[in-house]
C-alpha cells in the first residue's frame, strides 16, 4: 500500500504534520480526526486513518509530538508526560479546522476519535473544541473534567473501555459517564469486560479482535448517524 504524504498543520505558533487519508471517488465526505496513542503518529494510527477512508470518511491524524515517535514504553512515557493539554488541544483544533476548510469535507462538523492518551484528549476536546459533531474516547484517561466543563459538551459521546484495564479502570469510565449524565450530555459507555487497555491496537499483545471489531462497528455507526448534512 502506498502511503499518502503528510500535510502541514500550524498550531501554537509551530508547524507540525498530519496524515490525511481520503476515500476513493468524488463528492464531499464526512471528516474525522484520529488522535494518537502515547506512541505518537505511527503506522498504527495511520492504518486507522486509512480504515476510516476505506469506509468513506476523510480522516486526518495530527502529530501531537511534532515529529517524534516512541518505540519503547519508556520513550512513550516521557513524551506523554511532556505533553501539555492546551498545546495538544490546539493541534487537534488545527486538524479540525483543516478538515472544515476542505471542500471535500461535508458537513461542516467533524468527528474526533482518540485512543489511550488520545482518548482523554477526545473527551476534553468534545468540551473545548469548535466544530465537533461527535466524540469517541477509547480507553481515555487524562485529567478529570469539572461539571462546568462537561456541560459544555454539545456533541454525542461514545466512550469505550476495557473491563480489565488497570490504567483507565471501569470505575473511571463510570465516573465520567455519571458526570456527562449529570450535565445532560448525550452519551453511551461501552465496557468490554474481558478486554484490557489498548485492546483495539492490533500491533500490541493486548489486541482483542472480537472486542475491537465490535467497537469499530459502533464508532462507524455513530459517525454515520451524526456526521450528516441533515443532522
Amino acid at each position: 500500500m502506498t502511503r499518502n504524504p503528510d500535510i502541514e498543520l500550524y498550531a501554537n505558533g509551530r508547524q507540525t504534520r498530519g496524515y490525511l487519508a481520503r476515500p476513493a471517488g468524488d463528492g464531499a465526505r464526512p471528516g474525522v480526526v484520529v488522535i494518537q496513542e502515547w506512541w505518537g503518529l505511527n503506522d498504527n494510527i495511520r492504518d486507522i486513518a486509512d480504515r476510516f477512508a476505506a469506509e468513506g470518511f476523510v480522516a486526518l491524524a495530527p502529530d501531537l509530538y511534532y515529529g517524534e515517535v516512541a518505540h519503547e514504553p519508556d520513550e512513550a512515557r516521557k513524551l506523554a508526560m511532556a505533553l501539555e493539554y492546551p498545546d495538544a488541544l490546539g493541534v487537534i483544533q488545527a486538524a479540525v479546522d483543516y478538515l472544515l476548510a476542505d471542500e471535500g469535507v461535508a458537513p461542516k462538523k467533524v468527528g474526533i476519535v482518540g485512543f489511550c492518551m488520545g482518548g482523554g484528549l477526545a473527551w476534553h476536546g468534545a468540551a473545548k473544541l469548535e466544530g465537533i459533531g461527535a466524540a469517541v474516547p477509547c480507553y481515555g484517561g487524562g485529567p478529570e473534567m469539572t461539571p462546568q466543563e462537561a456541560a459544555r459538551i454539545q456533541a454525542p459521546v461514545l466512550a469505550i473501555y476495557g473491563g480489565q484495564d488497570r490504567g483507565v479502570s471501569p470505575e473511571v469510565a463510570r465516573r465520567r459517564a455519571a458526570l456527562m449524565d449529570a450535565a445532560g450530555v448525550a452519551n453511551e459507555m461501552v465496557i468490554y469486560e474481558d478486554a484490557g487497555h489498548a485492546f483495539m491496537n492490533d500491533r500490541r499483545p493486548v489486541y482483542d479482535p472480537e472486542a475491537a471489531e465490535d467497537a469499530w462497528r459502533r464508532i462507524l455507526a455513530l459517525f454515520r448517524e451524526t456526521l450528516r448534512e441533515d443532522n
